[in-house]
């Protein structure tokens, strides 16, 4: 303990030196802020050496409440801060590098994005460190106050954590007007958030994910800004469309949806730990026109090299092949949501989501369920500022032990939610 609290001091001094030295240095420099009113969504930002080198300080809050009610249970009330993010951005401009820090303070690990990268060319970017991978689905792709509802769906929530990675990233762009591709990949951990555990024994298990998406735009690029989000708020004078397919290959994976380890460890006749491949694959399509906008997402899952797996460290038990889905989540589902935002920033949606196992047991991580969402959104300052409400109506198989029969169960949902960007 001694030798930690004066690894910790040394710590502290090595940093506090650095920000003195760049405090210093800083000060040589004249620095001019972008614009002398605040904006919202603009953060705070500052120009240093005219423009060559950016920073920026900026987040949101949501504020949101939450009703639920499930069939044969008390109706439950939330109300919370459901996020609460801080980022930290900057780039040099003649290095041709950018980086981002990202912490949410609603959740108990709040970091979620550290990374930083280098773009030799225009049309090439690598990024080193933890940030949001692009193998997902499309939802999934978008940062937390860029949703058309009030939070994540059935589809997105079952087959995926948060949706970040800890890794290297490589994203290109070929095609610059009429049609456009941009073909992505990604080398990362497979343990998903903060990968790398909380002391020198919790390590990662497995081996390391391969992930990858080729997004296609054969009628153009989107308005500035408005491939950012799912509604169409700069209302397209052209119909626009994004279409893409993803996917992930997680080489021993311990985590029911590849975001985590730890959490099942299997073993084979040696009695060496024996891990699943868990593979995913992903498609959809976004289209925006005139205010209107529509996207469909499908996913399926799947696990190989299960033989000779055996869930006891002794190596008596052996996984049977029924069995997997009870570790992870295996199966296919898709999501289909449309609304139309009015150029006085009223909107309305729609959403339904279908989700079905692979496997028919009692205990599979995935059941069968869909759920049919209407949302209501007044956007005040584009997306930077917007009140959104939402009520949506679940159905998921449920086994009863008592009767020994699956039952479907009705959860019905409503809620609130305040988001400021700033």
């Amino acid at each position: 303990m001694k030798k930690y609290n004066n690894k910790m001091k040394l710590n502290t001094i090595v940093t506090a030196i650095i920000i003195l030295i760049g405090f210093r240095g800083f000060a040589q420099v004249e620095i001019k802020t972008e614009s002398k009113e605040f904006q919202l969504g603009d953060g705070l930002r500052f120009n240093v050496n005219d423009g060559d080198y950016k920073f920026s300080i900026s987040g949101f809050i949501q504020g949101a409440y939450k009703f639920e009610k499930t069939d044969g249970s008390d109706a439950n009330n939330y109300m919370n801060a459901r996020n609460t993010f801080l980022s930290i951005s900057g780039s040099m401009y003649k290095e041709k590098v950018s980086f981002l820090l990202q912490n949410n303070f609603s959740n108990g690990k709040p970091l979620l994005d550290a990374w930083v990268a280098y773009a030799p060319i225009s049309s090439v970017k690598i990024t080193f460190g933890q940030k949001q991978t692009f193998s997902n689905n499309r939802e999934m792709t978008f940062y937390e106050d860029k949703l058309q509802f009030v939070d994540r769906g059935i589809f997105s929530s079952e087959f995926s954590d948060t949706g970040r990675e800890f890794g290297v990233f490589f994203e290109s762009q070929l095609g610059k007007n009429s049609f456009i591709i941009k073909p992505k990949f990604a080398i990362t951990s497979g343990d998903g958030l903060n990968s790398f555990g909380t002391n020198s024994i919790d390590v990662d298990k497995g081996g390391l994910k391969y992930g990858g998406r080729i997004d296609l735009l054969p009628l153009g690029n989107f308005k500035a800004g408005n491939d950012g989000y799912i509604p169409d708020l700069l209302h397209e004078d052209k119909i626009k469309i994004l279409a893409g397919a993803a996917f992930s290959y997680n080489n021993g994976a311990s985590n029911k949806v590849g975001e985590g380890h730890g959490d099942f460890v299997f073993y084979d006749s040696n009695f060496q730990q024996k891990l699943p491949d868990f593979r995913k694959w992903y498609g959809d399509i976004l289209i925006k026109y005139n205010g209107f906008s529509f996207l469909g997402e499908y996913v399926t899952t799947s696990a190989l090299s299960l033989e000779g797996s055996f869930v006891n460290p002794t190596a008596t038990i052996p996984l049977f092949m029924t069995e997997i889905s009870n570790y992870l989540v295996l199966g296919n589902g898709y999501n289909i949501q449309t609304g139309y935002v009015t150029k006085s920033g009223l909107s309305l949606d729609f959403k339904y989501e279908k989700l079905t196992k692979e496997l028919n047991s009692n205990k599979s991580l995935l059941s069968n369920q869909d759920a049919f969402t209407v949302g209501i959104t007044k956007y005040f300052k584009g997306n930077n500022l917007k009140i959104q409400s939402s009520v949506s109506s679940r159905n998921a198989d449920q086994f009863n032990v008592v009767s020994n029969a699956t039952e479907k169960i009705k959860t019905l949902t409503a809620q609130l939610s305040f988001i400021v960007v700033f």
